[in-house]
């Protein structure tokens, strides 16, 4: 991650709880990491409502063997990327570090956590349990998130209660159309960038109930900078309306007939 975070002005954002959680959601892919161990991939990684992080891993694999074998709970670091939806020059947008000692999943709770799972993210993966895949779970120590605002840690109360943003799911494919079919639109976004900074490339780097974020490639380095809509929105049409303010169109509610 390199450049800065640059403010237009002061209005809410998402909380460093929310980012996590909606960082956590994106990341497809994680890895483990045990002293002394190389990093393994974490196909699943997800926060149960009693604050346990439940990861999958290789079943024939270092972490798994492990923790399996440890009469004691063995230390772990789970980290997670946060890539941006479309390629950029630093295409990651953020990296979440979770730590704390990890544990077998109980055979007889295996089932029940992976249906709690299954019910908020229905990975395939989910099935590789119980045969290529080993379930751990581990207790938060710590969490903390890095970006280009720098790095923050959070509480675990503060994470259980936060939610992922409600666009997560519809981002990357949102953006990515944006980018390739509406220049048109980028371009008006990008008039409201401070005049040093509309000289470089613009790009989508984020979209949130909060704002608009937009990545400026310049010779001088990277800028993240976040539009913010005039109130946060919490559905597709309340998105559309926040849009179309903040590009200065007229016509908030979309074209109207003509009387």
């Amino acid at each position: 991650m390199r450049g800065a975070a640059v403010s237009i002005a002061s209005k809410p954002a998402p909380t460093t709880a929310e980012r996590i959680r909606s960082a956590c959601l994106r990341a497809r892919g994680a890895i483990l990491a045990l002293d002394g161990a190389e990093p393994e991939t974490a196909t699943i990684h997800h926060l149960l409502p009693d604050g346990m992080v439940a990861i999958t891993v290789p079943a024939d694999g270092v972490a798994a063997t492990r923790v399996g074998d440890a009469p004691d709970p063995v230390q772990g670091l789970l980290e997670l990327t946060d890539y941006a939806p479309l390629p950029l020059r630093e295409p990651v947008r953020s990296l979440v570090w979770i730590r704390g000692p990890l544990h077998p999943a109980p055979p007889h709770e295996v089932a029940a956590i992976l249906d709690v799972i299954a019910t908020q993210d229905p990975n395939p993966a989910l099935l590789q349990v119980g045969a290529e895949d080993t379930l751990l779970l581990m207790e938060v120590e710590s969490v903390v998130v890095a970006d280009s605002d720098g790095a923050e840690s959070v509480g675990l109360d503060a994470l259980l209660a936060a939610r992922p943003d409600p666009f997560c799911a519809m981002e990357t494919p949102w953006l990515r159309h944006m980018d390739s079919a509406h220049q048109d639109v980028i371009e008006r976004l990008a008039a409201k960038l401070p005049s040093s900074l509309r000289q470089g490339r613009v790009r989508p780097l984020g979209l949130d109930r909060y704002g608009f974020r937009l990545r400026v490639e310049t010779d001088g380095g990277d800028h993240d900078v976040r539009l913010p809509f005039p109130q946060p929105v919490n559905d597709v049409h309340g998105l559309s309306q926040a849009i179309r303010i903040l590009m200065g169109c007229p016509f908030v509610n979309g074209l109207r007939a003509r009387q």
